[in-house]
């Protein structure tokens, strides 16, 4: 059986983390006094497998100091069980500003300052920092960034399969994708369009992949785009990347960038990464 201990300020994502968990098939206790952790673990294996994952989310609305959670937490070891205990945490200036959009009060101030209850919480919660097992920063993550993170962390997926590439062909014609990270623009290449018999196919067919892979420029082409993505994908990674938007365009968005695009796809999954291929422009203009 698996326990993570959700924790941390108030304002960091502890609910959105929960609502993650969730969706990762863990049982889910919000807002648990630290004194039921061993009660609860108790009814947990009493379930027959019930619950196999159990996520508690603990505050400091209810806490002296963080010692009595790692007590709480010692506690629950001796007998047995095995805890992971997540900490959210985000800066000062982010926390004040989640207040003042959501208009809530902070639950440690008191009818104060947001800040006062903010340096209380602090103080209760510092040794339950120190002693966490991850620690996330949420200041500068958007929703589903914190939720890839931790999905990451406690699905049990490999490294590589944080990131998740989509590779998109698409027309210039028709507008560069908005959420692109990379654009490669392949109008270099001869354009089956101008063969008459070539020109109502797409690049999902034979004769024009092989009539765009017969030109020594594509094939210099996709080893150098190869060695590129292989180069770029872990550096992505270690800078944190979870979504990444490949690109591929050509005029029309039929031919020439269906075919490249196939290419990078067929790349990027030999390579070991989580990818979807798209083609959007493949069905415009006929």
């Amino acid at each position: 059986m698996k326990f993570v201990l959700i924790t941390g300020m108030s304002g960091a994502g502890k609910s959105i983390a929960a609502n993650c968990m969730e969706d990762m098939g863990y049982y889910c206790v919000d807002n648990l006094p630290s004194e039921l952790l061993s009660k609860f673990a108790e009814i947990c294996y009493q379930s027959d497998s019930k619950f196999d994952k159990v996520a508690f989310v603990i505050d400091a609305r209810n806490q002296r100091n963080s010692d009595d959670i790692l007590n709480e937490v010692e506690v629950f070891e001796c007998h047995g069980n095995k805890v992971e205990i997540l900490f959210l945490d985000a800066s000062d200036e982010t926390i004040v500003k989640r207040y003042k959009e959501t208009r809530r009060a902070h639950p440690l101030a008191d009818g104060g300052r947001i800040i006062e209850g903010i340096e209380k919480e602090r103080e209760i919660l510092a040794h339950l920092k120190d002693r966490a097992t991850y620690v996330v920063d949420t200041s500068r993550l958007l929703t589903r960034e914190l939720k890839e993170n931790l999905t990451e962390l406690f699905s049990g997926e490999k490294r590589e399969n944080s990131l998740a590439v989509n590779v998109l062909s698409f027309g210039f014609k028709y507008g560069i994708p908005n959420d692109a990270d990379l654009v490669f623009d392949v109008r270099f290449l001869p354009n089956p369009y101008y063969i008459p018999e070539l020109r109502e196919k797409t690049g999902l067919d034979k004769d024009i992949r092989d009539y765009v892979n017969s030109f020594p420029q594509t094939k210099e082409f996709a080893k150098k785009l190869d060695d590129m993505i292989a180069f770029l994908l872990p550096l992505f990674i270690e800078e944190g990347k979870t979504q990444l938007v490949i690109a591929i365009g050509c005029t029309g968005g039929k031919h020439r960038s269906v075919t490249l695009a196939s290419h990078v796809y067929k790349t990027v999954v030999n390579l070991g990464y989580k990818a979807k291929i798209t083609h959007r422009d493949i069905s415009k203009g006929k």
